[in-house]
């Protein structure tokens, strides 16, 4: 009896062990497809890398969630002269897709994109594809220096922005793959539609401003665009210049101030991610009778700082302009 009870024990503590057994493979299966899950979703999604936040905004309306997009620069920063840390510098290496401004804009990252299309990275140009107007020198207020040389700010025309967008999609149903291009090109459509519906909007809002009084003063020179779409006449700039990283000299100064004295112009518009000390300058020179309206220019805000969208921060300064010019 001794002997049948402690085998009928032994073959219960076999069934304990091997159903304990069945459980731990069941349990490491489960982990193991769950971390090749994880490893498919994040690792191997495919990659858009975009080097300016403007454009960031834009081409992530087009990517939806058909891709991983990383945005290089941080909202509030200046396109002139932010720079890229190793790791951001290595994800540019390792894209399917670099989108960027281009036309000398992005003065510290190009080394950067060009590195990255060497080593067989797909790359786009968005500037250069959408038919880039140069500086002028002279009477409307261009930067003598630059003359002749492309101006980068394409984005204050949203026609331009319209037809970047639609050449994006194009490359990233391209280069891009194991994307939805049915996704892509209907998000580029729905997109396209609200650029469109923005440009209309902005030409009512402007047409409340007399054609005479269509007068820019801007910290630097960026507005070239908006003032070639939109029939504005570009009086000067603070900083007479494409790129911030130029400084004014006191001769410039004078030469500004004698062109607003002369076109009875009284606003300056100034970069709101850039100190407007400069502008400030022109109400001593003025005496004291200058008002300084910051726009969003070259760089987007966060999300809940006025202009954390394309559309948004297009919407913001044609609203700031009306008000300014007309005394609204």
């Amino acid at each position: 009896m001794t002997t049948t009870a402690e085998t009928g024990a032994g073959k219960r503590a076999r069934v304990r062990v091997a159903r304990l057994r069945s459980l731990l493979m069941g349990l490491i299966a489960l982990t193991t497809v769950a971390a090749g899950s994880a490893c498919t979703t994040g690792g191997d999604q495919p990659r858009v890398v975009v080097t300016t936040n403007i454009l960031g905004d834009i081409t992530r309306q087009i990517v939806g969630d058909e891709a991983e997009v990383t945005v290089l620069m941080k909202p509030d920063a200046d396109p002139h002269s932010f720079g890229l840390s190793a790791v951001q510098a290595a994800e540019l290496e390792r894209a399917d897709l670099v989108v960027f401004n281009g036309l000398g804009l992005e003065e510290n990252v190009l080394r950067h994109v060009d590195a990255a299309r060497e080593s067989g990275v797909a790359t786009f140009e968005a500037g250069k594809a959408v038919d880039p107007l140069t500086f002028h020198a002279g009477d409307d207020g261009g930067p003598e220096e630059e003359a002749g040389q492309p101006d980068p700010h394409f984005w204050t025309d949203p026609d331009r922005v319209r037809k970047a967008s639609g050449l994006i999609a194009d490359q990233v149903v391209e280069h891009v793959g194991g994307v939805d291009e049915q996704a892509i090109r209907a998000n580029a459509a729905r997109y396209e539609k609200q650029l469109a519906d923005l440009t209309t909007w902005m030409e009512k809002s402007f047409a409340l401003i007399p054609e005479d009084e269509r007068a820019l003063v801007t910290n630097h020179h960026v507005f070239g665009y908006l003032a070639d779409r939109f029939g504005f006449r570009v009086i000067g700039a603070v900083v007479p210049s494409g790129t911030t990283l130029a400084s004014p000299s006191s001769s410039d100064l004078r030469a500004l101030t004698w062109a607003m004295e002369e076109a009875g112009v009284r606003t300056v518009f100034a970069d709101s991610s850039q100190p407007d000390k400069l502008a400030q300058v022109l109400r001593t020179e003025l005496g004291g009778q200058v008002s300084v309206v910051e726009l969003y220019s070259e760089s987007l805000t966060r999300k809940d700082a006025g202009a954390g969208t394309y559309l948004q921060m297009m919407r913001a300064n044609t609203t700031a302009i009306t008000d300014s010019l007309t005394g609204g």
